[in-house]
């Protein structure tokens, strides 16, 4: 299936650095939290998910493959799903300086766009930083997002909540219109609703046909909540054929090429719940999570991907 989860700028990543070395270092080494949204790529290679995982293995594999800059990918799902990682050290907010980078899989596309901006397989993610201000370790202090391009926009929606549904056991697949036949094998697959009065289905489709809700998360429901950005994907061919996810302009992650800087962030854009610049001297917690809630006929959900992060104060060492 030539949809969006592939590598890409490879040559920019450093995988299996020596250790002790400030390069290898600069890199986030763990994994705290895991909780992808239902996604066409669950429970496969791209969620750290192995048959009969319990959520303790998934973290532990996760953070396994973010030591390996060379095969991690790590989808987070549709709308919503996370992933929270840490570092060995403190990542300092350096003023004027971009402070820490985000690997993604985004692409352009080869063959141009409509749009006087670049378009491929962007699948913008929000991110969020934290300071670990009681010291124990763990990601429980207050989060800041990081205020990208899109942020102050009229159509961006704060507050946004989205809960999914486990499709029940012995669930009949329904059959989709016949003009989306071809990809769509359950019309009806995956249940999701929102505080917008707005509800829908992540269908099934033909290319992936494992199943789509994390197998390592007993609940029966999945809520999310945070920002939802404006859609971004456009069907060029006006038959769903061609979709293309243009790029924002800064500020989200698996958003720009790794070679650029629009997949480097700033620890200055952080602002609090009520949208106030926040001055945080550095973080050790980063959040990222899936910022569009979008689907895109046979290429399916939008989904963020996520291939490593590192301090790049310390990469430059």
């Amino acid at each position: 299936n030539p949809n969006t989860v592939v590598f890409s700028d490879k040559d920019t990543q450093s995988g299996n650095d020596d250790p002790d070395t400030p390069q290898a270092a600069a890199f986030a080494n763990k994994v705290l939290e895991y909780r992808p949204a239902p996604t066409q790529f669950m429970n496969t290679t791209a969620t750290a998910y192995k048959e009969g995982f319990t959520y303790q293995q998934v973290l532990e594999y996760a953070t396994e493959l973010l030591s390996d800059r060379n095969v991690c990918l790590l989808s987070l799902g549709a709308f919503g799903g996370y992933i929270t990682v840490g570092f060995d050290h403190t990542v300092p907010n350096v003023s004027g300086e971009y402070d820490f980078k985000i690997y993604g899989n985004a692409a352009y596309d080869i063959y141009g766009t409509n749009e006087d901006k670049p378009g491929g397989s962007a699948e913008p993610g929000i991110v969020l930083v934290s300071k670990d201000t009681n010291g124990n370790g763990l990601p429980d202090d207050e989060w800041y997002e990081l205020a990208g391009s899109e942020y102050n926009k009229e159509e961006t929606i704060k507050n946004y909540k989205i809960t999914y549904y486990r499709p029940d056991e012995g669930h009949e697949p329904v059959e989709a219109p016949e003009d989306e036949q071809f990809w769509n094998i359950d019309a009806e697959y995956i249940l999701w609703t929102d505080n917008q009065q707005q509800g829908g289905y992540i269908y099934k489709n033909r290319y992936h046909k494992q199943e789509y809700y994390p197998l390592w998360i007993e609940d029966a429901e999945m809520e999310f909540e945070g920002t939802l950005l404006p859609q971004n994907a456009k069907d060029e061919s006006g038959i769903g054929k061609y979709w293309v996810l243009y790029a924002y302009p800064w500020g989200y992650a698996d958003n720009g090429l790794n070679k650029e800087d629009t997949s480097n962030f700033k620890i200055e854009w952080a602002v609090d719940k009520q949208g106030n610049p926040v001055h945080l001297p550095g973080v050790d917690f980063i959040k990222i999570y899936t910022g569009v809630n979008q689907y895109c006929g046979w290429l399916g959900e939008t989904s963020t991907e996520v291939m490593g992060i590192n301090d790049l104060h310390l990469l430059n060492q």
